[in-house]
């Protein structure tokens, strides 16, 4: 399998679940911004989103879409619980999380990456944020994981959602838990394999 990423982008989420499920995978570079791969050729030819991730399988089918990636990772390895059974209850509160992190969190951040956001507006993209990351905090009083001592596909996502904080000027410093558990999601070998891979740990 090939996954096309940027360094610390949301495609850090499928790469850490590729090393938790223990799967063997190549990692291509694409830039967001150029939409060039390393070779200098075109990732709109590959991707037509643009977007990372992008999961190509070995048989060369392709998957877009971080939350639809994990969920496949997780069922090609299923001893690894890293997705609870299909038809469980488990299941869909794993898929219940995954959607919140995309909708609410992941394209939350965006209007701050964004040039084109005026200065006077991102006060309250912070503002929503952080009451969504309170959520969150709230949520893991007592837990472990999202799910409670398990860890799912949907903590590698939480995981590298709320670490974009530090670059745009969202500070969750007073959300204890959320830091407690970024804490325990960053020692885990997986992610510090991930992380080095991609250049964010030395």
């Amino acid at each position: 399998m090939k996954l096309y990423y940027s360094p610390g982008a949301c495609s850090l989420s499928p790469h850490i679940v590729l090393r938790e499920a223990g799967l063997a995978f190549d990692l291509v570079l694409a830039s967001t911004k150029t939409k060039k791969l390393a070779d200098g050729s075109d990732y709109l030819a590959i991707n037509p989103k643009g977007q990372v991730p992008l999961l190509e399988l070995d048989n060369g089918e392709r998957l877009s879409e971080g939350p639809a990636i994990v969920q496949y990772i997780a069922d090609q390895v299923p001893a690894t619980h890293l997705m609870p059974a299909a038809g469980t209850m488990g299941r869909y509160r794993a898929v219940e999380w995954l959607n919140f992190v995309t909708s609410e969190l992941h394209k939350g951040f965006s209007p701050l990456f964004s040039p084109d956001t005026p200065e006077d507006y991102k006060p309250v993209v912070r503002a929503r944020l952080l009451a969504r990351l309170g959520y969150v905090n709230e949520q893991l009083e007592g837990r472990q994981y999202l799910l409670g001592d398990q860890f799912s596909v949907a903590d590698a996502y939480l995981f590298v959602v709320s670490g974009w904080g530090q670059y745009v000027g969202v500070d969750i410093g007073a959300l204890t838990q959320l830091q407690a558990f970024r804490a325990r999601v960053a020692a885990r070998p997986a992610v510090q394999e991930a992380l080095r891979a991609e250049g964010l740990l030395k």
